[in-house]
């Protein structure tokens, strides 16, 4: 007696893959522990979270007073002891935003009043002060030599902008020593 089946193998691709719904899941789990975590540390907030396809989880993060050794612990703490190894494996690096990293968050630009920026807008670069920091733009503050209105030379100006968000290319602290 032979017994016969027909055995169909069904393909799945892109989002229906179940390697995909993993890694989906793996990434709401990550992002889930991460924000508990920032929530007990009001202090520090999220600049970029990247998880590859091998699960190396990279957090950068800043602090509206600086980040500490023993900030980067906690939040990798609150994240690598709530996975279980035997079921993840994963690697994970956590890292405070670098002193010459651009801003990307109103805080950064909250928390830097007063410093010197190198800022890229689309039709000019300049260093500026930042003098002020809302929600929607930020004011600065320069000094640049023009024309004299009348004959030769220049003469040194104060010049002064608010600019949005959204109109910002790139914007550095400067650090001088």
């Amino acid at each position: 007696m032979y017994i016969c089946s027909v055995v169909r193998i069904k393909r799945y691709e892109g989002t229906e893959s179940p390697l995909f719904l993993y890694q989906k899941m793996f990434r709401t789990t990550v992002e889930k522990l991460l924000k508990e975590g920032l929530e007990q540390k009001q202090n520090l907030f999220l600049i970029d979270l990247t998880i590859t396809e091998d699960n190396s989880i990279k957090v950068v993060i800043d602090g509206d007073h600086g980040v500490t050794v023993e900030d980067c612990m906690f939040i990798s703490r609150s994240i690598e002891h709530n996975l279980d190894r035997e079921e993840q494996d994963f690697s994970l690096e956590v890292a405070s935003a670098g002193a010459t990293a651009p801003l990307v968050n109103v805080r950064q630009y909250k928390k830097n009043i007063g410093r010197t920026l190198e800022l890229k807008t689309n039709d000019k670069v300049i260093e500026a002060d930042l003098i002020e920091a809302t929600d929607n733009n930020i004011k600065v503050q320069w000094k640049s030599r023009e024309p004299k209105p009348v004959g030769k030379g220049k003469v040194t100006v104060q010049n002064e902008a608010e600019i949005a968000y959204k109109d910002i290319v790139e914007a550095k602290v400067m650090i001088k020593f």
